[in-house]
C-alpha cells in the first residue's frame, strides 16, 4: 500500500463531556478529523463540500453531530443539549454542545452514531470528566446507548 493510500484509514472522533463547575453547565465538545467531517458533509448532501470555506458547510456538519448524539439523566431528567457552533483547529472540526447540570443525576445514557451509518469501523470515544474523575465509554460494533453511573 502506497503511503498516500494508508495515510488516513483511522476512523475515530473524540469527544470530552465535562460538568463545569464554575458555569454550572455540562459541556460537550466533539473532536473529528476534518478530512472525515468533510468527506460526510459531501457524503449527505450529495455535493462537494468546504469545511475551510464554506461555514454552512461546518454548520450542516454541526447539526448532524447534534442531531446524531445524546445525553439522558439517570436519576433526574436533563435538558435537551444546544448546540453552541463549530470551529476548525488544524486538522480538527470541533462542534460544541451544551446544557445545564442538575440536582440528583445519578448517571448518564448516551447515544453517538455520528460516521456510523458511513463507515461501520467509525469509533466514537467519549472522555467523561466530572468530581476529577475522567471515566471513557467507547462506541463501536453495534453498540447504541452506553451508560455510565457516578
Amino acid at each position: 500500500m502506497t503511503a498516500p493510500a494508508a495515510a488516513h484509514q483511522l476512523k475515530a472522533a473524540i469527544s470530552t463531556v465535562l460538568f463545569n463547575e464554575r458555569t454550572g453547565d455540562i459541556e460537550v465538545m466533539h473532536r473529528f478529523y476534518s478530512h472525515d467531517a468533510e468527506h460526510a458533509v459531501g457524503l449527505i448532501t450529495g455535493r462537494g463540500a468546504d469545511l475551510v470555506g464554506d461555514v454552512g458547510d461546518r454548520m450542516r456538519f454541526a447539526v448532524y453531530v447534534h442531531e446524531r448524539f445524546a445525553l439522558t439523566g439517570l436519576g433526574t431528567e436533563l435538558a435537551p443539549l444546544e448546540l453552541v457552533g463549530a470551529e476548525l483547529d488544524g486538522d480538527y472540526l470541533w462542534v460544541y454542545e451544551r446544557t445545564a447540570q442538575v440536582e440528583g443525576l445519578n448517571g448518564l445514557a448516551m447515544r453517538f452514531d455520528a460516521l456510523r451509518e458511513l463507515w461501520p469501523s467509525q469509533v466514537n470515544t467519549v472522555n467523561v470528566e466530572q468530581g476529577g474523575q475522567v471515566r471513557t465509554l467507547v462506541f463501536d460494533a453495534d453498540d447504541t446507548v452506553l451508560r455510565l453511573e457516578f
